[in-house]
């Protein structure tokens, strides 16, 4: 897993962007829109440094599996508690939800294509998507196959 989180760094992937493309690589799938789409969580929802993008990346995860997808679905029964735990686990494991309080300040900007790479996401981001897949697994999720 950590080759492949080095790989989606190298490729310019923020850590919204990084779980929720684990996740669609884990399928077989590609989605260019939702991996847009997330980049307006990353580095703290705005890149204000608040919410956690791998935060609110595993919560992305949990609603491909779980979440309302049509006009006459509805979320799944156990969706707002799968949610509740994540966020839960993270801010106990992690010390709080903001990207500032995990990460502070350490990060490393690439000049040439005005890029920033956070140097503790690695471990937040393995962690996480491990809770996450533990999390689908114990509702009777099968990751990998949303069919």
């Amino acid at each position: 897993m950590a080759f492949k989180l080095f790989k989606l760094v190298n490729s310019g992937y923020c850590c919204t962007q990084i779980m929720v493309k684990m996740a669609l690589d884990e399928e077989e799938k590609e989605n260019e829109d939702l991996l847009r789409a997330v980049n307006g969580l990353c580095m703290g929802v705005g890149s204000t440094q608040k919410i956690c993008g791998v935060l609110t990346g595993g919560i992305v995860i949990l609603g491909l599996y779980a979440g309302k997808g049509n006009d006459i679905e509805y979320p799944k029964e156990e969706y707002s508690s799968m949610v509740d735990e994540f966020k839960d686990w993270f801010e106990l494991e992690f010390g709080s939800t903001e990207c500032a309080d995990i990460i502070g300040v350490c990060s490393v900007k690439d000049y040439t294509t005005n890029q920033e790479y956070r140097l503790k996401c690695g471990d937040t981001l393995i962690k996480s998507y491990e809770k996450i897949l533990e999390i689908l697994n114990n509702n009777n999720f099968e990751f990998g196959s949303r069919e």
